[in-house]
């Protein structure tokens, strides 16, 4: 499980013309799934990414967490974060796991998320257009 959590002033999901995730002040996340994820990695992702201290306190200094700063997350299905490019110019996503246990562990992610903080989505599988204002910048990479 890999995911790409980014500070963010504002984000949305638009697929076919509608948005149908958007947030102010919080995260978004894209998550991609491989052979092996769980439950157990799922629960410790989440976790990880609701108590990050990456938001700045009163002093300006990345000591809170998007709990302390009450903000939500965009969450957004992205396989190709397992492209492999060792070989050529086209990547692979043979490590990416797709169809309905990709969906599966995409929705049991978004409701572990939802434990902790509101969460907005994408549509997993769609063509979507991802806006957003990366705060910061601040983007930080996580795996398990």
């Amino acid at each position: 499980m890999k995911t790409v959590v980014q500070r963010s002033g504002e984000a949305s999901c638009v697929v076919e013309g509608k948005t149908i995730g958007k947030i102010d002040r919080g995260l978004m996340v894209l998550v991609g799934f491989t052979e092996g994820d769980n439950q157990e990695k799922i629960a410790w992702m989440a976790k990880k990414i609701v108590n990050l201290r990456i938001f700045d306190d009163e002093n300006g200094v990345m000591n809170e967490s998007i709990l302390d700063v009450k903000g939500k997350i965009l969450s957004i299905s992205q396989f190709t974060l397992y492209a492999n490019t060792e070989k050529g110019n086209r990547p692979s996503y043979v490590a990416a796991l797709g169809g309905e246990q990709a969906t599966q562990l995409y929705d049991q992610f978004n409701e572990e998320l939802r434990k902790y903080v509101p969460v907005e989505t994408g549509k997993f599988g769609a063509d979507m257009k991802i806006k957003f204002t990366n705060d910061g910048p601040v983007t930080i990479l996580l795996e398990r």
